[in-house]
Parts: C-alpha cells; sequence; structure tokens
C-alpha cells in the first residue's frame, strides 16, 4: 500500500452543534487515497503526522463565523484566516497553518458557516447537507469548486 499523499484535518468540538462538523466530516470521510484526522480541538497535536508523511496536500476543515448563510462554506486564504473568528481552539489556526505549509506542498482550509454553536451534540440540518457537498468535493480533489472567502 502506498503512502497516502492526501490528508484531512476535521477539526471541532463534537459537543457544541455545528461546532463539531469538522470532526464529523473527518470521521465519515473514507478514501484510498486519503489519509482522514479527527483532530478535535486540538489539530496542533497531529502535526507530527503531517512532519513524517511530507504530504502532496493536507486540507483542514472547521467551522468559522463567516456571517454567510447557515451551512455555506468557503475556500480560504491562509492570509485571512487571522482575520475571522474561528470557533474553540487553543492555538490560533494561522500559527498552525504557518507551521504546517512547511511539510506539504499545498494547504487547504475549508470554513463552513455554523447555525448553532451551544452545548449540543446536534448538528443543523443546512451543516450537514454541506458536509456531504465537501466530502465529494474531497474524493474528486476538485477544489475549483469551491467559493473563495
Amino acid at each position: 500500500m502506498s503512502p497516502k499523499k492526501y490528508i484531512l484535518m476535521g477539526i471541532g468540538n463534537t459537543l457544541r452543534g455545528d461546532d463539531g462538523i469538522g470532526s464529523i466530516i473527518a470521521q465519515s470521510f473514507k478514501d484510498r487515497d486519503w489519509l482522514s484526522m479527527d483532530c478535535g480541538v486540538v489539530p496542533e497535536n497531529f502535526t507530527s503526522i503531517i512532519k513524517k508523511k511530507g504530504p502532496d496536500l493536507v486540507v483542514l476543515v472547521d467551522a468559522v463565523e463567516m456571517d454567510l448563510k447557515s451551512g455555506e462554506f468557503r475556500l480560504i486564504s491562509p492570509y485571512r484566516i487571522s482575520a475571522l473568528h474561528l470557533t474553540t481552539h487553543s492555538m490560533p489556526l494561522s500559527f498552525l497553518i504557518s507551521y504546517l505549509k512547511e511539510y506539504t506542498q499545498e494547504l487547504v482550509f475549508i470554513g463552513i458557516q455554523p447555525k448553532i454553536i451551544n452545548y449540543s451534540n446536534s448538528v443543523s440540518p443546512e451543516v450537514l447537507k454541506s458536509s456531504e457537498e465537501i466530502i465529494r468535493i474531497l474524493k474528486s480533489k476538485n477544489f475549483k469548486l469551491l467559493k473563495k472567502l
């Protein structure tokens, strides 16, 4: 079996409604070309895997407040990340992304607009529907289908 050249890092807290969508996508996404990791709220704990594998592509998926309709998602430039309200993280994602860029040829960040971020283990229908579309995009590896923020 060849090493995985594509890595998905799903980020989020599944106990806070839509904030868990990155983790849910990582748990649901299965593809022979990809290593899919549910990073929870500590994606920095998974950097050694990225460093060791040296993938061609790393994709991060997380709930992000972007003032869009619930469930809408966007490809977010690494330069815009520090200006956005990211949900629950112990380390700013801009630091994580700067670090990961050294160990991969390409890095993609997909943000999903949450509807509900409170103590709940249920995800809104709008966000769940978008997660299915994101999984299709991941399998196709065609990120040109994503709108940019």
